[in-house]
């Protein structure tokens, strides 16, 4: 009779007779349900309770620390398959490609910008209200039938920013990362913009220099040898001003300065509760720069006008 009454059941299995206690809240836990803790055992809801109150590993940054460059991987295959529907669909590249200010003429062919164009020509490109392109040209390449270079822009480009990404996105954490990739790949176009409204430009080399300079300022910052930290960026360089003859160093330029201002900031705001928060309004300040430089030269050209 006292043995019956001293039978012990799991808390989650009344069925399952057990004798061992959840080491953090004392509840007798069955097999199933013990989990290896530091000491003896626990059960999955203190095991879960846990993990959330468990402070988070940071990056030198502030970022969450990820060990898979998850980021780098999307972003890589985005621009595959812009890519792939590129050779599917041609005309994708003159739809979505970053033109400041262009016309498209009534048989179909695109032109220099004119203000005020002739008649029958219609606007296209950022000037006519495209803003979309100063980001879409940035996951766009030139087609396999593009010149001598073609094909080879793309491999380039991915290549660079698979070695790049897979080291700088574990410095900086997910969101950081992603947020310095997009305002490089929007300085760049900004600046083809500002300096050359009539070109039509497509590359992610703008965004893969901001990387590039992101990942020479984190070595900086950490106090790594900088000379294979040189070597490395000087074959990215070379690597990527080779594609500047065939598309355009304005880009290339644009996304450096800004890759460049963003891992700055993120560099060097000081710990602390606010940390996070300066280095949004960082971002959102050089978002904003470059809108109102992108809109100033708009209507320089004569948005709104047509």
């Amino acid at each position: 009779m006292d043995s019956e009454s001293t039978v012990t059941t799991c808390y989650r299995h009344p069925k399952v007779e057990c004798h061992v206690r959840c080491t953090r809240c004392e509840r007798y836990i069955c097999p199933d349900c013990m989990r290896e803790a530091a000491v003896g055992h626990q059960c999955p809801e203190c095991v879960k309770e846990g993990a959330r109150s468990m402070r988070q590993a940071r990056t030198l940054v502030g970022g969450r620390v990820s060990a898979v460059p998850v980021v780098t991987y999307v972003l890589i295959a985005v621009n595959l398959l812009a890519y792939l529907a590129e050779v599917l669909r041609p005309e994708v590249v003159d739809r979505f490609a970053m033109v400041g200010a262009g016309l498209l003429g009534p048989d179909g062919e695109h032109y220099l910008w004119m203000d005020p164009h002739p008649a029958g020509f219609t606007p296209e490109g950022v000037a006519a209200g495209e803003w979309y392109r100063l980001l879409t040209g940035a996951f766009l390449h030139l087609p396999p039938t593009g010149g001598t270079f073609g094909i080879l822009h793309i491999v380039m480009n991915m290549v660079a920013l698979w070695n790049l990404g897979r080291l700088v996105e574990p410095m900086l954490g997910r969101v950081h990362y992603l947020a310095l990739y997009l305002l490089s790949a929007l300085g760049g176009s900004v600046l083809v913009l500002l300096l050359a409204p009539g070109d039509a430009v497509v590359g992610a080399s703008g965004a893969v220099f901001g990387v590039g300079a992101a990942y020479y300022v984190m070595a900086r910052r950490v106090g790594a040898d900088m000379g294979p930290v040189n070597r490395f960026l000087a074959g990215l360089l070379v690597w990527l001003v080779i594609s500047a003859v065939f598309t355009s160093w304005e880009g290339h330029l644009g996304g450096l300065l800004a890759g460049g201002a963003v891992a700055l900031v993120f560099a060097h705001v000081p710990r602390g509760r606010h940390r996070v928060l300066v280095q949004a309004a960082a971002c959102a300040a050089l978002l904003v720069l470059l809108a109102v430089l992108a809109l100033a030269k708009a209507a320089a050209l004569g948005s709104g006008t047509f």
